[in-house]
């Protein structure tokens, strides 16, 4: 079982911001406005509580779930991302999540490798929900699709950086 200790200060932190890195990714593929913004983030930060009550949840997103809730894992998360992001373009933004969305599956691989695929899983069904949030296309989340065309491929680029089966 993974703990928090059997990584680096600059490993947790990279794998702390990955919940929320793997939901923009998503977010900035096909911008869906302001509402669509909103509904995106927010089925990112619900699945952080679901993980949370759910009792088939692994020890590691346990515990990642953990440190989000207190002010100083919120504060670390929140500066891994603007280390790894500012100053940077949408496009960019994007490119580098995946990126460093690869790292921390190369991370989990080598150091927790009993609960990386779960945790890799995780972080796929984090991108996929936030990616069928708003619809795409439409008014006022009214018509248009649930996934886009460019949230498709963004969720097949994040399967493979994080080498799980896109669903």
């Amino acid at each position: 079982m993974a703990a928090k200790s059997d990584f680096s200060a600059g490993e947790w932190h990279l794998i702390l911001s990955s919940p929320m890195l793997a939901g923009m990714a998503v977010s900035l593929a096909d911008p869906s406005g302001l509402w669509g913004m909103m509904q995106e983030a927010m089925a990112s930060g619900r699945a952080l509580l679901d993980a949370k009550d759910d009792p088939a949840a692994g020890a590691l997103v346990k515990a990642l779930v953990a440190d989000i809730e207190t002010s100083e894992g919120r504060t670390a998360a929140k500066d891994a991302l603007k280390a790894e992001l500012s100053g940077k373009s949408p496009v960019e933004i994007k490119q580098k999540a995946i990126a460093t969305l690869a790292d921390v599956a190369a991370i989990l691989e080598a150091k927790a490798p009993q609960e990386a695929g779960s945790f890799k899983s995780w972080l796929y069904h984090i991108a996929q929900k936030v990616a069928e949030a708003g619809a795409e296309g439409g008014f006022l989340g009214f018509g248009g699709v649930k996934v886009s065309d460019a949230e498709k491929a963004t969720l097949a680029e994040i399967a493979t950086a994080l080498k799980v089966a896109a669903v």
